[in-house]
């Protein structure tokens, strides 16, 4: 079986479940040591049994990726148990559907903090040890909303917005220290997120007529991309969104 990420070291946000614990699977099958953050220790310490069990190195850490202190602590724990960290991939989101005029800054807040802001802090976190070894990868889970207008998600799809613009700005500032950062926007993933959504039938019509593919992408279909820009094949490609959406943002 290839191990292409033999030997590296990943963390992954909002790993806990869906999009982030397939993604950190998937890392882990491939060889990499893979560090599992979020706010659910329980469900970090499960994927880290089931990683172990099969034979992969895992960590679990909680984190709250809001926290500026909680992600350096992240960031020190995973060198200090593998030595360093290679591939980040910034996988922490929440999701709010309120009509801009009833939505509490609180809540516009907790959205733009998650998505942007923690980001912003644990790609600082880990770019300094990326950048002072000339090699890494950033990886940043963005939102095909963030290419489309959509009513009642105005902080969601700004925040990836956001996330889109930073990923730009970071692979410029840091091209020339060996360091790749791009993104993945997808569309709908059948996952945890919008399993509320999911249950409403008549809802759930409705997404999947704006969707040309006539159905929502399951994990398993976005993983492999991750771990394309996690390996040696993007080491020519920054600044890039890859979106992933079942033709959605293309009508």
């Amino acid at each position: 079986m290839s191990r292409p990420l033999d030997g590296k070291v990943a963390i992954v946000t909002g790993a806990g479940r869906g999009i982030g614990r397939g993604v950190a699977a998937t890392l882990a099958e491939a060889g990499a040591a893979v560090v599992v953050a979020s706010r659910t220790p329980a469900q970090l310490e499960s994927f880290v049994a089931e990683a172990t069990a099969a034979g992969h190195r895992a960590l679990a850490v909680a984190t709250d990726v809001t926290d500026e202190q909680a992600v350096e602590a992240l960031v020190v724990r995973t060198v200090a148990e593998y030595g360093r960290v290679d591939i980040l991939v910034n996988n922490s989101g929440v999701l709010s559907s309120t009509p801009l005029l009833d939505q509490d800054p609180s809540d516009w807040d907790r959205v733009v903090g998650t998505n942007l802001r923690g980001t912003y802090l644990m790609t600082r976190a880990v770019g300094r040890h990326l950048v002072a070894q000339r090699s890494g990868k950033v990886i940043n889970i963005a939102s095909n909303f963030a290419l489309m207008g959509v009513a009642n998600h105005a902080a969601y799809a700004a925040s990836k917005a956001g996330v889109i613009a930073f990923t730009s700005c970071m692979a410029v500032e840091w091209a020339r220290n060996g360091v790749q950062v791009n993104a993945v926007a997808p569309g709908y993933f059948a996952t945890e997120l919008n399993a509320e959504m999911r249950s409403d039938p008549a809802v759930t019509e409705k997404v999947l007529k704006a969707i040309p593919a006539r159905r929502m992408g399951e994990v398993e279909e976005l993983a492999p991309w991750i771990l394309l820009l996690a390996g040696t094949a993007s080491d020519f490609m920054t600044g890039e969104t890859i979106v992933i959406d079942g033709g959605q943002s293309a009508r």
